[in-house]
This record gives C-alpha cells, structure tokens and sequence, in this order.
C-alpha cells in the first residue's frame, strides 16, 4: 500500500459513513469516524425521528460484496407491493416487479447500528461519538472537532471524507473555501411526521406484513412500512401550510376529525396517534445538488452530504451505499492513487446523485397523485405488458431504478423520459381503455 495514504477521517457515522468503513477497513486503511451525536446503540432509540427505509437492488449490491448482506437481512422484511387504501376504505394491491421483486423495510437506527457494530469488527476502525465538526483544513488535512465538553480536537488525516448528512459541515468548508463552488438546495413544501401502528396480539402485524402501505389523497399521503415487532412506522406527507396542513391542525380535535375523514381505516390501528401527532417533530424535506464533490486526493464527500434527496423513490440509503461500490471499484482499478480514485468517483456519480434526485421528486407526484387514478393504473398495466414482450428494450423506470443496479440512474432518467413520451401517445389511442384490459 502506498504509506502516504493509510490514515482516513470520515465525518458522519450514518448508514454511508459506517458501510464505507468497512469497506476502507477492508482494503486495508486504518479509519477513524467521528460523529457529532452520541451512540445511539446506547440511547433510547430515535423513534419520531425518521422515515422507515426501503432496501433495494442497489443497495443489497453494496452490502453483499463485502459480506455483509446476510447480517443485514436478518432486520430486513421484503415488500413485494404498493397496498393502497382508499378513502372510501376500499384497498387494492399493486406488485413491484415480477414475481419474487421485492424491496425491503429497514429501521433507520436499525440498519445504523448493525452497520457500526460490523465496523467495530475491523481493528482498524474507531468510532468516536460526541464529536462535532467546526471545520476543515483543506490545506493542512486537518479537521476539527468540539466534544460534547466544548473541547475542541485537531485531526490530521491522509485523507477525508463527508458522509455527514444533508447539511454537511465538510461541504459548508468547500462552500466557504472553494471558488466557484456550485451549491443548490431547494425545498418542498410538504414536511413529514412520523406516526405509529402498534402490533397487535402476540406481535400480530395488523395489515398485511409484507407490503408498503399507501393511503395516497392527492396533495398528501400517509404511508406505512412493516417492523420486525409486528408495528408499523408510518409517516404523514403533509404541507406546511394551507387549509389542509400541519398549520391547520393545532388541536386534538383537528386532528382527531381529520384522521377520522382521511384515513378512517387506518385510525383504529392507532391508538397513540394524538400523542405521536403532538409530540413528534415535523420536519421537512431538501434535496441538495453541489459541485465539486471532491478536492484533489485530499477530501471527498459521499452520500447525502454529495446529493440529499427526498425519499419517495426509497433510493437516498441506496444511492449512498451505491457511492460506497462505485469508490470499491476504483481502488480495485487504481489501487492507491486516490487522485485518479476521487476524480473518476465525482465524473461517475455526479450525474447519477442528479438523476435520482430529479427521479425522487416525480415519483412524490406518482405516489400521492397518481396511484389510485385508473388511466395511471391502465398506463402500468400496458407497460408491463411492454415488458413481458420485449424485456430487453422496455423496462418499466421504477425497475430500471429499484431493480437494475446495472442501470445508471442516469441512464434510468433518459430512458425513463422516452418512453414516457411514447406512453403519453400511447394513451392518447381511441379506445385504448378496451385495449388495454385484453
């Protein structure tokens, strides 16, 4: 191993942060991770705080090259489906895939702590908590750390990386010390709220287990992922504002009256939701786009802190442990020339963390708008019919995505807007409703 390049500073023990770790580790690099919160394996959990994730191809690629795919799948429940409520309380199902297709429901702290716990099996590696980073020193290699005592720490690193979230303090670095640094980010104007279903009796699941529940009404939605304890994590996508929004609904009875007209099915199943309603946080939701992503062989970031996006593809933990393959490949093809690495790194991913950015917000519109609609539903149904003839030149661009880890998410994007046009002509044949049910 080239000696100039054995000491690597992550910043951010998130699910990216952890997972490149272990694959650094594994190629031989001695890996210090610092993260400004405490370690969760030791709190009382983060519930309110995040979305349940779905794992999917990309992903399960990642995980299985270094061997770790199995250990994962142990906190894993396959979703072979969109279960949709309607608010008549009517329900219908719509597969993934083909048969067998599945994506798969994770525990954010889940998945988190089982991922530090395999990084702690590497020697190599040393996860420090309470470690906040004030800034980098892009042309010392130096980053800076306050502890939870308000002590600050000087680290020097060969090399650093930013695996520290949507509002990176590596990236704030770039911004405030690289001309030219490109930096968008932009909001939508609906938050999130996690809500709870309990398990029932015995830890019975209350609703079909193996299913990504959407109750989708137009401007919002609320959706629920299966847990290994029989409960569901579901999360309200509502707006900010307007008459039917979180502004809006101030009291319990507001609250308790809206539920009871929107997701009537659903209530019973919740017997906490006035308390969780009130006492879990709303927050929203940014996409972030930036570059340069990398500074010579010097510092690169990775994951959110690269490309934040909204989670209605269920591709953001994907997409980052995606970075984390492409960057194993890279050393495999030039060793330890971290120039070359870094460079190549950036010129791969950078269109691909847009491309599913962009792929993320319209599939937000498809779930809340589009997926109790029939001509949408008719529109699937003759696509995958596409499909089934000619799998070689059309693939659904939910498969493309989810399912072909092969496929760039770019490429994905591309393909993804051509056959759209052809389906909008598609749709416009007289008498296509007829057509399309033989």
């Amino acid at each position: 191993m080239n000696q100039s390049k054995k000491d690597i500073t992550l910043i951010g023990a998130g699910l990216v942060g952890s997972l490149l770790s272990i694959y650094l580790a594994k190629k031989g690099y001695r890996v210090n991770v610092y993260e400004r919160r405490n370690d969760m394996r030791k709190s009382a959990g983060y519930a309110g705080r995040s979305i349940n994730l779905a794992l999917s191809d990309r992903g399960w690629k990642a995980l299985t090259e270094i061997g770790i795919a199995d250990d994962i799948k142990e906190i894993a429940i396959p979703m072979y489906g969109r279960f949709l409520h309607a608010i008549d309380g009517s329900t219908a199902y719509q597969p993934y895939g083909k048969e067998g297709q599945a994506i798969y429901s994770v525990s954010r702290a889940g998945i988190n702590c089982t991922l530090m716990d395999l990084a702690e099996q590497h020697e190599q590696v040393k996860l420090h908590f309470e470690m906040r980073c004030s800034g980098v020193d892009l042309k010392n290699n130096i980053a800076r750390f306050i502890d939870h005592a308000g002590k600050e720490h000087t680290v020097h690193a060969d090399l650093i990386f930013g695996s520290d979230g949507a509002f990176s303090a590596t990236r704030l670095t770039q911004q405030t010390n690289i001309d030219r640094f490109d930096y968008h980010q932009f909001y939508i104007d609906c938050g999130y709220k996690e809500l709870t279903i309990p398990a029932g009796a015995n830890g019975a699941f209350l609703m079909e287990k193996n299913a990504l529940h959407i109750w989708p009404r137009g401007k919002y939605m609320m959706i629920a992922l299966p847990n290994k304890d029989g409960s569901f994590t579901c999360t309200l996508f509502f707006p900010f504002e307007g008459q039917k929004s979180f502004a809006a609904l101030q009291t319990r009875e507001q609250v308790k009256a809206f539920f009871e007209a929107e997701f009537s099915d659903a209530v019973p199943l919740m017997p906490t939701l006035l308390d969780d309603f009130f006492n879990n946080p709303t927050s929203s939701l940014v996409t972030v786009k930036c570059f340069p992503w990398t500074v010579d062989d010097k510092l690169a970031l990775i994951g959110d802190a690269a490309h934040a996006i909204v989670p209605f593809f269920g591709q953001g933990m994907n997409c980052g442990f995606e970075d984390c393959s492409v960057l194993n490949s890279l050393m495999d093809q030039y060793d330890t020339d971290w120039k070359k690495i870094l460079s190549e790194y950036q010129y791969l991913r950078k269109p691909d963390g847009d491309a599913i950015a962009d792929l993320a917000i319209g599939n937000f519109i498809e779930m809340r708008d589009l997926v109790a609609d029939p001509m949408f539903l008719l529109r699937k149904k003759i696509e995958a019919r596409f499909n089934e003839k000619y799998p070689e030149k059309w693939i659904p661009a939910y498969s493309m995505v989810t399912f072909s880890p092969q496929i760039r998410y770019s490429e994905a994007l591309s393909k993804g807007k051509f056959q759209d046009k052809i389906m909008d002509e598609v749709m416009q044949l007289p008498d296509i409703r007829e057509a399309g049910c033989h």
